[in-house]
């Protein structure tokens, strides 16, 4: 089994993501990958890991489950009203516990397939905890399972599945459910967490939980109770009308697990990378973010606080659209939260995302 490596945005190297590969080499290459074909046909989300440098379709059963020690590519195909015309948001999203060569690899087969599809997509970039809302989005429930490809994703029947904890945070639809240590001081009195054991589903909310966390944490119980032939039962447990001896506290050892995510916020400004002066550099050229600095001659990243987006003007040149991402990439390891979400679109391309930073 492969040992898990916490994800290290800072020491990571995706210069496979700027390759400067011609454009036809590239378009051959994503022209014979088994996976890409008939993608994006027709409006829906295709989902898809990352294998030993491979492309392996996601079941559909599983679309919205990821597992914290893959790398994955999720492709959005969409129409906006009164328009025909297929449109598409292209995703990597990095496990935690992902190999530099699954994420590496991951980066890379995202610029293949938005050469694939002609250069319409608009891609993402993704890391686990830090996910955009129009990421979440395409799921009715985004939940991060432990493990991996090596593991793998097997199906077991409810009466052999081992213990699990799931915190459940959120507002609305904005729901994720993440695996944690299963460890009695991990439950708090702020969320919904489900105690997950095969046969019996425990779901204990705490008393400042808000109702749309116990409302969506139940809802997701009825689909694992759908998915394991209703033979689960669920006890919904107040923490404010149980005992520190109830049954559940001794499902989960003593202890609390040490992981804490950033909430860091990163310093806002706009950033030029061009070659005029015959190499290329990047420039801050404003600590504001203006849309009318953008200029079409030029690559921008914008930095926001909790967002990152590349602009490739039009009129650009071929080094600078091929190195814009590995600039982004450079310049995130050295902000206060480099696992933001990253938006990467051409001038013309629409991004209600892109279009809010400078509101």
């Amino acid at each position: 089994m492969r040992k898990e490596s916490e994800f290290n945005w800072k020491d990571s190297n995706l210069e496979k993501f700027g390759s400067s590969e011609d454009r036809k080499v590239k378009k051959e290459s994503a022209l014979t990958e088994p996976a890409w074909k008939n993608v994006g046909t027709k409006p829906g989300t295709e989902i898809f890991r990352i294998n030993k440098f491979k492309v392996e379709k996601w079941p559909k059963e599983d679309y919205g489950k990821f597992f914290s020690g893959d790398s994955y590519v999720i492709l959005n195909t969409f129409k906006e009203k009164d328009n025909e015309e297929l449109l598409y948001d292209v995703h990597f999203w990095i496990g935690k516990y992902s190999t530099q060569d699954e994420y590496a690899t991951a980066a890379y087969k995202t610029v293949e397939l938005d050469t694939y599809l002609d250069d319409k997509p608009v891609q993402h970039r993704e890391v686990q905890g830090h996910e955009s809302v129009l990421f979440k989005s395409y799921f009715n429930f985004f939940t991060i399972m432990k493990g991996g490809c090596d593991s793998g994703f097997k199906r077991v029947t409810p009466e052999s599945y081992k213990t699990r904890l799931f915190h459940i945070v959120g507002e609305r639809k904005k729901i994720s459910v993440t695996e944690i240590p299963c460890k009695r001081g991990n439950l708090n009195s702020e969320d919904v967490f489900l105690i997950d054991t095969g046969l019996r589903i425990y779901q204990f909310n705490g008393e400042t939980a808000n109702k749309d966390e116990k409302f969506r944490a139940t809802q997701y119980v009825q689909q694992l109770k759908a998915e394991r032939m209703g033979k689960p039962r669920l006890d919904i447990l107040d923490e404010k009308n149980i005992s520190p001896s109830h049954p559940i506290f001794k499902l989960l050892p003593s202890g609390k697990s040490k992981e804490k995510e950033s909430n860091n916020e990163n310093e806002i400004g706009m950033y030029r990378v061009s070659d005029a002066s015959g190499r290329l550099e990047m420039k801050l050229i404003s600590n504001a973010l203006d849309r009318n600095t953008l200029d079409s001659n030029d690559v921008f990243i914008c930095s926001a606080k909790n967002a990152c987006f590349v602009w490739i003007g039009a009129g650009a040149s071929i080094e600078e659209r091929q190195n814009a991402m590995s600039y982004v990439h450079e310049f995130l390891k050295d902000q206060s939260n480099p696992f933001v979400p990253v938006t990467c679109l051409s001038e013309g391309q629409k991004s209600e995302e892109f279009e809010h930073i400078f509101k």
